[in-house]
């Protein structure tokens, strides 16, 4: 069976009317190499903590979706490469029809069981859809609250998915198939505080075993429906420091680390034990303003301080850790396209909106906080340091927080009054072709994440492209209508498309790594 086309997809969405659109995937895409058995566990050192709770809905933790990915199984998966950003390839699903604008039908493997014995249903997806979709889940995972969907299984391998009550399009679940993990329904009946928060019961090719301080341990699913894993298990480890993870992996006490520096890269290039790996990435990463407090609350003081920025001197300091983006999201994103109104540098423009503004020179403007992480992304602190002084230079007052990254994820979100600081940087990484993933959780007024933006303006037009009729048709209004307006209300601005950048050991092989840094490590051996 064909992977499906980004164009064949978009013709078949938008010949509705003539009959219905079925996704065309490859099941054993990820699943064609054979490997021998291994006797040692991958230890994998992450660059970011663990919340604790292990709830899928109730975080946006990168470090936890990496270790869901290894744990928990999915409807589809989407590589999301350059070339072909909407392939999808399914896994749970085995397909998923369009019988009319507002009902989605998906069929379900038969084989599949969770890690605590429980045959996977179409309960389970029914569950997982109304749970992820409830308002006070802090993931925001589907278009619509759960009281717009009708779910209904026929079977025990079958689920209809109706949105008429919501009044938007069915197809918008096909990209969100790929992101949310499928819970068992029984967990999910303990609510948000039951089993769910203390640990991962999936169907995937590792089982959740515990966690140990920094070290969450998994092991070989003998029963996973693609075969057992080739190696017995994962040792998941959070290690701030880029140099620790560095000369953990040289030492050979790590397998593989990420979110290494760009002169790391170019120390490990030249070691015939070490192997790198580059994808451009899903992952914008952006100076989000608080837009919920003042200066940032008036649009022209943000554009002022877009035009101060001159993103080609970020780049340079990121090196092959940073890729251009003029949008706000990753050329990997359905419906990306560079954006001839995104703000560029213009010390001539900064300067007269902000005496439009009523801060000539920056005078009048109160002492502002810039915070950035240190030890997870790249270079931040290095390029903050940019920012921060270009900001100076055009009158913005501005002081630098650098914080590690437990610090920083207790600051990073929007609240009551506006969040701490006025900017602060972060990116968004969401492992699905979904542009709803960054840009309604963060630009609509139902979520405003960071920016804590409402603006009616924005949020008609996000509305608009999200209830188009087709994929076709909601690729204009995103291209043409929202995303140009988002680069005019610049609520956040974004720097550049991340680059992931894995360095692990030469023997380590059959380890597939998607472009928002999950694994699939189901045939992964130490050769």
């Amino acid at each position: 069976m064909p992977t499906i086309s980004r164009r064949n997809f978009l013709t078949h969405a938008a010949s509705l009317g003539a009959g219905a659109a079925l996704l065309n995937v490859n099941p054993d895409f990820f699943f064609s190499s054979a490997f021998a058995q291994s006797g040692k566990p991958m230890v994998f050192l992450s660059a970011e903590n663990i919340t604790g709770n292990w709830d899928p809905t109730s975080h946006t933790t990168l470090s936890q979706i990496n270790v869901q990915a290894f744990v928990m199984g999915f409807l589809t998966r989407t590589p999301m490469r350059l070339d072909n950003p909407e392939e999808t390839v399914y896994e749970l699903a085995t397909s998923i029809k369009l019988l009319d604008a507002n009902t989605l039908e998906i069929k379900l493997r038969d084989d599949v069981k969770f890690h605590d014995g429980k045959p996977f249903k179409a309960e389970d997806v029914k569950a997982t859809f109304e749970y992820g979709s409830r308002k006070d889940r802090p993931a925001q995972w589907y278009p619509g609250p759960t009281e717009t969907l009708d779910i209904t299984t026929p079977d025990d391998h079958t689920v209809i998915v109706n949105t008429s009550k919501g009044g938007y399009p069915a197809h918008l679940f096909v990209f969100l198939a790929s992101y949310l993990p499928m819970m068992s329904a029984t967990d999910i009946a303990g609510g948000p505080s039951g089993p769910l928060t203390q640990r991962l019961n999936g169907t995937g090719p590792f089982r959740f075993v515990a966690q140990k301080g920094n070290d969450t341990l998994l092991e070989a699913n003998k029963d996973y429906f693609r075969g057992e894993p080739k190696i017995p298990g994962i040792n998941f480890t959070f290690v701030g420091d880029a140099t620790t993870r560095m000369l953990s992996l040289l030492n050979g006490q790590a397998s593989i680390v990420e979110r290494l520096e760009p002169e790391q890269v170019t120390t490990l290039e030249g070691n015939k034990a070490i192997a790198i790996n580059s994808v451009v990435s899903v992952e914008n990463k952006y100076l989000w303003f608080r837009c919920s407090k003042p200066p940032f609350n008036d649009p022209k003081v943000r554009m002022a301080a877009c035009h101060a920025i001159d993103l080609a001197m970020i780049r340079e300091v990121l090196g092959s850790a940073g890729h251009e983006s003029y949008n706000y999201v990753s050329p990997v994103k359905f419906g990306y396209t560079d954006l001839p109104n995104y703000p560029k540098y213009d010390p001539e423009a900064c300067q007269k909106l902000l005496a439009e503004a009523g801060f000539p020179k920056g005078k009048g403007l109160p002492d502002l906080e810039y915070i950035t992480s240190v030890g997870f992304y790249p270079k931040t602190k290095e390029y903050g340091e940019v920012i921060t002084a270009m900001l100076q230079e055009q009158g913005f007052p501005v002081t630098l927080t650098v914080l590690e990254p437990a610090a920083w994820n207790e600051r990073l979100y929007d609240r009551p009054g506006g969040g701490p600081g006025h900017m602060i940087d972060c990116g968004w990484s969401t492992g699905s072709p979904e542009p709803d993933l960054v840009l309604r959780t963060h630009f609509h007024s139902s979520s405003k994440r960071i920016t804590g933006i409402e603006d009616p303006q924005i949020d008609a037009s996000l509305d608009k492209e999200r209830n188009a009729p087709n994929l076709e048709e909601r690729k204009k209004i995103l291209q043409g209508e929202t995303m140009p307006l988002l680069a005019e209300k610049v609520p956040a601005l974004s720097l550049f498309t991340s680059v992931m950048i894995h360095a692990m050991q030469k023997d380590l092989a059959g380890l597939f790594i998607y472009p928002d840094g999950t694994m699939d490590a189901s045939k992964t051996t130490f050769a």
